[in-house]
């Protein structure tokens, strides 16, 4: 099995198949405290990986509406977007099981009642729902067809005015997937960028 698979079993599967080991994670983002319940066979279960801080740190929230964390893993991103604005309505979207439960530990430890949170396959839970901001850190191990999916989809989830904003490595796929964006939406920025990643926002017309 290659290197590659190893990386897509461990965390982009219903079921991981390693033993949970539980951690927490204490961190600020944005000025604000928050812990986060952490466990093995979840992606970065040691820190707030840089992609994810970044993203955070920079993200466009609006000032109401529906937002998206698509591939929430144990839900760092949804669950400070929750605290940061209670005024939105924040859903959490991923296919690893264990990742799902604890995304629902974390916004509760964190006193985010703001959110909910599903299991399921990239848009699928939520496909009867039209979102004013989707956010994701793709899971690149699944392969770029999942995260091209993650953008080509996007439009028929979004309301007008609505944006996609996307963490990715500058070094992977980066330039690839910002014109994936552009042919999505006839638009694209580079919103922030840092340590090799960079943050792509794309607004629906």
């Amino acid at each position: 099995m290659s290197r590659k698979s190893n990386r897509t079993d461990h965390y982009f599967t219903e079921r991981p198949r390693s033993k949970a080991h539980f951690g927490l994670i204490r961190t600020h983002l944005r000025g604000k405290p928050f812990d986060f319940m952490t466990a093995s066979g979840v992606f970065s279960k040691d820190r707030i990986d840089l992609g994810t801080r970044l993203l955070i740190e920079s993200m466009v929230l609006p000032e109401k509406g529906c937002i998206l964390d698509i591939g929430c893993g144990y839900g760092a991103v949804g669950t400070a977007a929750a605290v940061l604005n209670p005024n939105l309505h924040v859903a959490m979207v991923d296919i690893n099981i264990r990742a799902v439960r604890l995304a629902r530990q974390n916004a509760e430890l964190n006193h985010a009642w703001n959110v909910d949170i599903r299991h399921g396959r990239l848009y699928e839970p939520v496909r009867d729902t039209i979102f004013d901001c989707v956010l994701s850190n793709p899971p690149v191990s699944a392969g770029m067809k999942t995260v091209e999916a993650i953008i080509t989809e996007a439009p028929a989830h979004l309301s007008g005015g609505a944006t996609l904003q996307m963490v990715v490595k500058s070094k992977i796929g980066g330039k690839r997937l910002q014109s994936i964006f552009r042919e999505a939406f006839d638009n694209v920025e580079v919103l922030d960028r840092e340590s090799g990643y960079r943050v792509l926002i794309s607004r629906k017309h």
